[in-house]
């Protein structure tokens, strides 16, 4: 997957298209990412310990990867990855500045 988890990234399509957040987590065999404030769907739960009230909660859905962007560390856009190896590690650098995305 081009996005790992702590990336900042850009939604470049469906409802929550223009939207920014970091990664949460990421699902490679799904190909799926969760995005911090995005595609926030309502959860209806069972009264249960921690939730001793119950009812619906909103909660944040995984996306496809296909339709988030990492942003540009340099340019603050969106943009595409690439891959290069430096010191003997395969880094991903953003297509638009050539600036490396891995910390």
């Amino acid at each position: 997957m081009h996005v790992k988890k702590g990336d900042t990234v850009k939604v470049i399509s469906g409802k929550d298209k223009g939207k920014q957040g970091v990664i949460l987590e990421a699902y490679p065999k799904k190909d799926r990412v969760l995005v911090e404030g995005v595609n926030i769907v309502k959860k209806h739960a069972k009264p249960s310990q921690e939730n001793p009230q119950g009812g619906i909660l909103n909660m944040e859905a995984p996306i496809h990867v296909s339709n988030v962007l990492p942003i540009d560390p340099k340019t603050g856009e969106p943009t595409r990855v690439g891959y290069k190896v430096e010191n003997g590690k395969k880094v991903r650098i953003a297509k638009k500045s050539g600036e490396v995305l891995d910390k």
